[in-house]
């Protein structure tokens, strides 16, 4: 399996969701079970198989997590900042500047885990920031929307 370019937050991030799983849900839902198994026959215990259903659910995202951590690839892009030469790269934080509409947006280039459009963190593989990384200051980029091409130039590249 490929590995799995992160940021060091999306990688706190999900080992939070997995020490959660695991020290507080888990027990959370074996507790569950036990109670529901006292109500007598698990045939036809609708509360014994919801939390189940649920256990199986926890322990598929458990998995999941896991695997995802074991493939990850961490990238730290304050020890990149040197050698990015104020080029756009994995992990920095961009603000650019709608030509046509003269609206600036600041989108922080993430990994496909990590990403939340809401927050402003865009997946590395999105057409956005496939169309801005290795861009500088200044440098105008062409981005293909639903919509039609949108225009923008660069503003502003920070390595946080």
């Amino acid at each position: 399996m490929n590995k799995i370019p992160m940021t060091l937050r999306g990688v706190r991030k999900l080992r939070q969701e997995l020490e959660e799983l695991k020290h507080v849900k888990r027990p959370a839902m074996i507790a569950a079970i036990s109670a529901a198994r006292e109500h007598g026959d698990l045939k036809e215990n609708a509360e014994y198989h919801a939390a189940r259903e649920e256990q199986g659910f926890c322990e598929g995202r458990i998995k999941e997590l896991e695997a995802k951590l074991s493939h990850s690839h961490v990238i730290d892009v304050r020890k990149m900042a040197s050698n990015a030469n104020g080029r756009v790269i994995f992990g920095s934080t961009v603000t650019v500047l709608n030509i046509k509409t003269n609206q600036e947006f600041t989108y922080r280039i993430v990994g496909d885990d990590e990403a939340d459009f809401k927050k402003q963190l865009i997946s590395v593989n999105s057409p956005m920031a496939r169309g801005l990384v290795s861009k500088m200051i200044d440098d105008i980029t062409v981005i293909k929307a639903p919509g039609g091409d949108i225009e923008y130039q660069i503003v502003r590249v920070e390595y946080l």
